[in-house]
């Protein structure tokens, strides 16, 4: 059972349900504060390295209390008495040495707010990894971070002020949206090269809530109309402009998303149609908003990243979209003794031109590492490939 959850499981008359789907409107920050609120790295391209590679490190839940007083959950006996927040600032930088990203990706429940008595302190150590390795880096929240002293708006607008963030409080060019921490980042070509001024990768993150906010409906939150609105349009828009001249594609740049809580979808697989691990049930919303059904008639995104079920850590593939967790990776956040705490990594590579230089996105990569003496990786598969879409096929772990 997930330690955390509500356990509230009860029918809904179909009224019901439309009625939980009814826009909660809350109106984002200003656009000038949101601006205003934007530093460090502030607007900077983000571009595939020279390589043709683009890395993304993917951090999920952890969970991080106040410190080196904060104890472990769930770690094997001889561990216990040594074990803290501290492990899991120690796991995030073997992450960022080994794997060397081009972004790292926060995807929620970064602080366990029932057990921080300063948010903005423990947000400060909890990204301090990232701030200090100079990587541009994102987040988005999850259940738990506005726990503490800091609302869930003042949470994001905390984590924005960071510096080298690229996370944004809500997207520019929309007044009324729900939730904090809706916003998308564009990856362009190699520098030099014919792409260079095209996103050829796309990155969404929206914020999938916390609890239910209607009387009637337990668990919890989930992606809402005016987010889904905002995901259309925007996508519209990127695919609009990459299939435009100059250099006009026929199919649009792939698509990645980041959000916390799992979509209803992610309970569609078993272990026959999956590459993991799943140890625990599906906490995703009571509802179904629809998402998964706005991301397959958008046609763009190829991939879900999320956290919030740390005991699980497959992928998946349904309608041409992988659905995937991280995994556990905080040691302040319940998981399994004697099964490590893990990180995914998504690769991103991008096909050779017949002139030698580099093209489009050729294929979408995955793995997994794990928090033991090797940093072990496991799980490596193909997650979408320009040549063959829609195949999922295995490959050595960590390859590229």
């Amino acid at each position: 059972m997930k330690r955390d959850r509500e356990v509230l499981r009860s029918p809904f008359l179909a009224a019901v349900v439309a009625a939980a789907l009814l826009p909660i409107w809350v109106l984002a920050a200003a656009k000038q504060q949101n601006h205003h609120l934007q530093r460090g790295i502030g607007d900077k391209k983000l571009t595939f390295g020279t390589d043709g590679q683009f890395k993304i490190l993917q951090v999920a839940d952890m969970h991080y209390g106040n410190g080196k007083t904060t104890p472990c959950k769930n770690v094997l006996p001889s561990q216990f008495a040594t074990c803290s927040d501290l492990n899991t600032t120690a796991f995030v930088r073997r992450m960022i040495e080994a794997e060397k990203p081009n972004l790292i990706v926060f995807t929620g429940d970064n602080i366990y707010g029932f057990d921080v008595t300063n948010a903005a302190k423990s947000l400060n150590e909890a990204f301090a990894p990232a701030i200090a390795s100079n990587i541009p880096w994102a987040a988005v929240l999850g259940n738990h971070d506005q726990q503490s002293d800091l609302s869930r708006e003042g949470v994001m607008k905390h984590i924005v002020g960071l510096k080298n963030t690229l996370a944004q409080v809500n997207p520019l060019d929309q007044d009324a949206i729900d939730g904090f921490g809706n916003y998308n980042l564009e990856v362009a070509g190699v520098e030099g090269f014919s792409f260079e001024n095209k996103s050829v990768l796309n990155l969404y993150f929206l914020d999938s809530g916390d609890y239910s906010t209607v009387p009637s409906i337990g668990r919890y939150g989930w992606i809402k109309p005016s987010q889904q609105y905002w995901f259309e349009r925007t996508s519209a828009k990127l695919q609009k402009a990459y299939m435009s001249k100059p250099l006009p594609q026929k199919a649009p740049a792939p698509g990645i998303a980041y959000f916390h809580i799992p979509l209803p979808e992610f309970a569609s697989f078993d272990s026959s149609n999956f590459t993991g691990v799943k140890q625990e049930g599906i906490s995703s919303a009571s509802v179904n908003s629809g998402f998964f059904t706005t991301m397959v008639a958008a046609g763009d995104v190829k991939a879900v990243f999320i956290g919030h079920d740390h005991l699980n850590d497959f992928c998946g593939e349904l309608t041409g979209i992988n659905l995937c967790y991280a995994g556990g990776f905080g040691y302040h956040a319940y998981g399994k003794a004697g099964w490590d705490r893990r990180a995914r990594v998504v690769v991103a590579n991008l096909e050779k031109t017949v002139k030698g230089g580099w093209g489009a996105v050729k294929s979408i990569k995955t793995w997994k590492r794990l928090d033991d003496e090797h940093l072990t990786a496991i799980d490596g598969q193909v997650l979408w490939s320009k040549s063959s879409v829609g195949m999922r096929r295995k490959k050595p772990v960590g390859g590229n």
